[in-house]
């Protein structure tokens, strides 16, 4: 793993600050937020959700949540959103499934961010390729993606 993850240029080329954490590839978030001695809420893993044709979003939902499909559609006012299949979200970010990152992506895609994101002082998002994450503080990255913050998540 070397510091050319796509998500690893494109937060140094924005002057962020952040922290590069190397791990092994995880097999659940669990082992992931262990692997980064960091909280499990404070691990955030990127959704991809399609609400229409060449329409879609990434949504940062924190581990031990789940993205909650009913609080989306309320929230953004739609009735229909769907997940693309790995090859299609591959198409419109640039990024494996498991390595999906609003940095770097190939397009700059709104942002969601669950609202708990905002109770940690540090968060982890993917750095662009597995076993590769990009540590900082969830305002710097809520500004930096302006990103909407809302309630989208419930208990896993």
């Amino acid at each position: 793993m070397t510091d050319e993850a796509p998500g690893v240029q494109a937060i140094g080329a924005f002057g962020l600050r952040h922290t590069v954490v190397r791990t092994r590839p995880a097999n659940s978030p669990e082992e992931s937020a262990e692997l980064q001695d960091i909280p499990l809420g404070a691990l955030l893993r990127t959704l991809v959700v399609r609400r229409g044709e060449d329409d879609y979003l990434f949504v940062l939902v924190p581990g031990g949540r789940r993205f909650d499909w009913p609080k989306l559609r309320a929230h953004l006012g739609v009735k229909r959103m769907t997940m693309p299949d790995a090859e299609e979200a591959r198409a419109v970010t640039g990024y494996e499934r498991g390595a999906i990152t609003p940095f770097g992506a190939t397009r700059a895609w709104p942002v969601i961010a669950d609202a708990s994101v905002l109770g940690h002082e540090t968060v982890a998002i993917g750095g662009g390729a597995r076993g590769v994450n990009l540590h900082l503080a969830p305002d710097d990255l809520i500004a930096h993606l302006e990103a909407d913050v809302a309630d989208i998540s419930s208990p896993a």
